[in-house]
């Protein structure tokens, strides 16, 4: 049969490779800059868009989407093309999938510095950017199965199955996650309230982890430790399980993150069975990795790519061993909301994502400059650095992990708490957090010598030029099984089919825990003395939301006894049906807020919003000066902030929104005459009248500045249910 001649189109990939280390470099360094600011949290003082609550977003939204997602897609670009024996469908849709995704990586760079964010995890980044990112993601798609339609290769080979999966599941996960109602350019409100949206998001935020940070990367993993071992996989029966298995388990999974909170029990049980259940394939996967190494071990101990892989896949393995651990739910009461889940989280994205990354760079860039790595050496000391580096980073939070789960749960002998006052767990684990920027650092450093490294083989290599190749025409396959031909060889021939029950494998899942808890109205029973917030406490909480406040602190009091004690009766699922979005946090770097109303006067919130050490001596949160400025605050969109609330069911009626400007009068008028009655504000009030008068600006009213709406919000939490520990 005569030889078909095509090009590789290796410039795509050579394009993915560089936005990879580009923005790594540029997420890691938030990443150090956020973690000196648990060290020194004043060192951004009155910068808005450097502070930790803006800038944690977008390391996570770098590390993941710009990081990680760029190496994705080169991996994806390469190993398809090579898999398929044919070049990509469209180089139109390989360069507008390149230059889209990097758009709407600049776009999430500016704007959640800015506070334009909808606070949920993983999925902060406001509508217009959600559309884009979903126009990209199908064109990513079109390519990939055009591609695979006329490929010039009968079967499908394992890493093409997790593409797919990847490609079907990440779409479907971003478009119900991210509905949402736009108010203005970049504001939104999410459709989902309280439980339902905690439960969506949640759905979303740990199968983003599945299907953004691990099926491709397993792919990768299928592709990439073959050829650089340059041994077959280990076995191809267990990657056929361990692909089904893992697609169809992982969906179920995501309600492990709300365990003891207000979602439904049956809903809580469903994610704890499915996450235990997760091990098997996840290890199957990890076994079937590591024994493709098998022969040659010997070659590990020099070969730089091979120790990266194995680090990965080792990282993997423990990851998804802690995972389902931490789905126990006597493990959860322990590690929810402490640094435990910090150090989880690190370890699959530091070693696993991150050292599979480099193994891959490492590989790939001399193949492409066709030329041999700079220095072997240098790898090798990225290797070591950088495995020192997360030893450093993980173990640190491991022990300030623990360290606070033991410290809020501790009673003296007379029933109260061991540590009444939360700044006492901070300031205990302030070591740990010195140790964590150093683990940081030497990773970076590592990346650092990665780039250095890379620039030197590309100056020595050619320059990228698509790859001549040939392959046989592949002849028309036919729709029925072959004689004697088993099912998934059959499967593997049929990319639609295979498409097919990939959606509905994944979708299973996700239908029977979220359609329930949405159309049930029983599962999140009503509470008749809740009401929506006043137009005042709407806009405070949308400065709340900009703030990036629930990076920090939760709003979800789980029923232990040592909870109820510190912050007040525990949390009810009726208390959210008002909440878009829901706020519960994941992370309690501050304590917990959710009964926060009416603990403190207006002067102390106003205090401690300037100058946290003033009110709480150690600790760790820093100024919001700029809700201080002498600048008006806009509630010129309140009204159509309150519309959008109405058509999300939020029962405000017509003249609750034709009188919104005279209810915000009214009660921010409360709240200036409550800071009146501290002399040091009314001392510093007059200077600052003074000040502006001398300079000839005019003199915005302090009642009418941002702090106020914000300390309007947080005086309301938790005082639709009165409870004796709120005073």
């Amino acid at each position: 049969m005569e030889m078909q001649q095509f090009y590789y189109d290796n410039k795509i990939v050579k394009k993915f490779i560089y936005a990879t280390i580009v923005f790594g470099l540029v997420g890691m360094l938030v990443g150090l800059l956020l973690a000196v600011l648990f060290l020194f949290p004043n060192l951004t003082d009155g910068v808005s868009f450097l502070s930790f609550g803006r800038l944690r977003p977008l390391h996570t939204n770098a590390v993941i989407f710009a990081f990680v997602g760029n190496a994705m897609f080169a991996g994806v670009y390469y190993s398809l093309q090579r898999l398929l024996k044919a070049r990509m469908y469209s180089n139109f849709l390989s360069n507008l999938h390149f230059w889209g995704w990097q758009l709407i990586i600049v776009a999430a760079a500016i704007t959640l510095p800015l506070g334009y964010t909808s606070s949920k995890e993983y999925a902060e980044l406001e509508w217009p950017i959600d559309i884009a990112i979903a126009l990209i993601w199908v064109a990513f798609g079109i390519n990939m199965i055009g591609t695979i339609i006329k490929r010039r290769e009968r079967h499908m080979y394992v890493a093409v199955w997790f593409y797919i999966a990847t490609f079907v599941t990440v779409a479907v996960l971003h478009i119900f996650n991210s509905l949402e109602i736009p108010v203005s350019a970049l504001k939104s409100y999410s459709v989902y309230a309280g439980v339902q949206d905690a439960l969506v998001q949640w759905w979303y935020g740990h199968n983003a982890v599945a299907f953004f940070l691990t099926t491709p990367f397993l792919g990768m993993m299928y592709y990439f430790v073959p050829k650089a071992a340059n041994r077959p996989v280990y076995s191809y029966r267990l990657s056929i399980i361990h692909f089904w298995s893992l697609i169809f388990i992982y969906i179920w999974a995501g309600p492990h993150h709300l365990l003891y909170s207000s979602l439904p029990d049956w809903a809580q049980n469903l994610g704890v069975v499915f996450s235990i259940m997760l091990i098997a394939p996840s290890w199957g996967g990890m076994i079937n990795g590591l024994l493709t190494l098998r022969g040659v071990w010997d070659k590990v101990r020099t070969d730089s790519v091979l120790k990266f892989f194995v680090v990965a896949i080792t990282g993997y393995g423990m990851a998804t061993f802690e995972g389902p651990m931490l789905s126990l739910k006597n493990v959860n009461a322990i590690a929810h909301f402490t640094d435990w889940i910090i150090a989880h989280v690190h370890v699959g994205a530091l070693a696993w994502n991150g050292f599979l990354i480099f193994g891959m760079i490492y590989w790939l860039i001399p193949r492409l400059t066709k030329t041999t790595l700079y220095s072997e050496k240098l790898a090798n000391f990225h290797f070591w650095i950088g495995t020192l580096g997360i030893v450093l980073y993980a173990l640190p939070m491991y022990v300030a992990g623990f360290t606070q789960a033991s410290m809020w749960k501790q009673f003296k002998p007379d029933g109260t708490l061991q540590y009444g006052n939360f700044l006492e767990t901070v300031t205990q684990i302030m070591p740990m957090y010195w140790m964590r920027a150093i683990g940081g650092t030497l990773y970076l450093i590592g990346m650092i010598v990665l780039i250095y490294n890379v620039i030197k083989t590309v100056k020595q290599g050619s320059t990228v030029e698509d790859e001549l190749a040939e392959a046989t025409e592949l002849t028309k396959i036919s729709s029925g099984r072959l004689k004697g031909e088993k099912f998934h060889p059959w499967l593997e021939r049929r990319p639609i089919q295979l498409a097919v029950l990939a959606t509905i494998a994944i979708l299973i899942g996700g239908i029977i825990q979220i359609v329930p808890t949405i159309m049930v109205k029983s599962n999140i029973p009503t509470i008749a003395a809740v009401k929506p917030y006043t137009p005042l406490e709407l806009q405070g909480r949308d400065i709340y939301i900009r703030e990036g406040c629930v990076g920090c602190h939760s709003q979800m009091i789980r029923p232990f006894r040592s909870e109820v004690v510190r912050y007040g009766d525990y949390s009810k699922s009726g208390e959210y049906v008002y909440d878009h979005p829901f706020l519960w946090g994941s992370k309690r770097t501050g304590p917990d807020l959710h009964r926060e109303g009416g603990k403190y006067n207006d002067n102390w919130h106003f205090n401690h919003m300037w100058n946290p050490q003033s009110t709480s001596p150690g600790s760790i949160m820093p100024g919001y000066k700029w809700l201080f400025d002498n600048t008006a605050m806009d509630y010129s969109d309140t009204e159509a902030k309150m519309k959008a609330m109405q058509t999300l069911g939020v029962p405000y009626t017509d003249a609750d929104i034709s009188n919104a400007k005279q209810s915000i009068e009214t009660q921010v008028s409360a709240i200036e005459k409550n800071l009146y009655n501290d002399p040091d504000f009314v001392k510093s009030y007059e200077a600052s009248k003074t000040k502006a008068a001398a300079k000839g600006v005019a003199f915005v009213p302090m009642k009418d500045r941002e702090i106020v709406a914000l300390i309007g919000y947080l005086q309301r939490l938790g005082t639709d249910i009165k409870v004796k520990n709120n005073k």
